[in-house]
């Protein structure tokens, strides 16, 4: 299952969901001494790796970080190949002077925004799908 490519059909099914909790973006050298079932997402980059992390699980692991996120996910399966989900709700979002950080997962669109932005992301999303 490949996930929708068409740039029409994923603008008007991608359902924005707000995750509930509070997430921060941490870099640590390795991750050894974190539980893996604490890290929604990381990512492993010549500094390090980034590791994306409910609040709480930083604060309790004394971890660093800079701004307290929401996570939006778009919940159309979209293909990985897919063009213009990104450009289409990223301008939508910026117009807006929201700013947003965004992992393309195997199945859906996951965006970070400043925690608080978060209903006025979710109403320009929703806004965009219509």
């Amino acid at each position: 299952m490949n996930g929708e490519k068409d740039l029409e059909t994923l603008l008007k099914n991608m359902k924005p969901k707000h995750n509930a909790g509070d997430y921060v973006f941490c870099t640590v050298r390795n991750t050894e001494t974190i539980d893996l079932n604490q890290i929604e997402m990381f990512f492993r980059e010549e500094e390090g790796f980034t590791v994306i992390l409910k609040k709480e699980a930083a604060d309790s692991l004394n971890l660093d970080y800079s701004a307290i996120m929401s996570w939006i996910t778009l919940t159309v399966h979209s293909s990985l190949e897919a063009v213009g989900l990104t450009a289409a709700f990223s301008k939508a979002l910026s117009e807006n002077n929201i700013s947003c950080n965004v992992v393309a997962a195997y199945y859906h669109d996951h965006i970070f925004i400043n925690k608080k932005d978060t209903e006025k992301a979710m109403e320009v999303l929703r806004k965009l799908s219509e």
